[in-house]
């Protein structure tokens, strides 16, 4: 198994799209020209926000996977580099009744 990377493009829109793929320039130029795929191709530009190597492929993939489940919050905190606020992040908020 070889390495790879799981990224996160920011779309024209201001959503994000995440992602994983062995070869991340050739992928990140595919999202950019249109290529990447039916979400991000309708939600140009992309600009790469994000983006960690693993030495296996499916480590990235199995993080693609763990980060789509995320908040937008918490994968901005990723982004921004505040990886204390993560756990906070993760915790659900529950609204009681008063």
């Amino acid at each position: 198994m070889s390495g790879g990377y799981v990224y996160m493009l920011r779309c024209g829109d201001g959503s994000y799209y995440v992602g994983s793929t062995r070869n991340l320039e050739s992928r990140v130029w595919q999202h950019s020209t249109g290529l990447g795929g039916e979400y991000t191709s309708k939600r140009l530009p992309v600009t790469l926000v994000f983006a960690q190597e693993y030495e296996r492929i499916d480590d990235a993939y199995a993080m693609e996977k763990r980060i789509q489940g995320w908040s937008r919050a918490k994968r901005e905190a990723l982004i921004e580099g505040r990886y204390n606020e993560l756990p906070a992040l993760s915790k659900k908020r529950f609204n009681r009744p008063t």
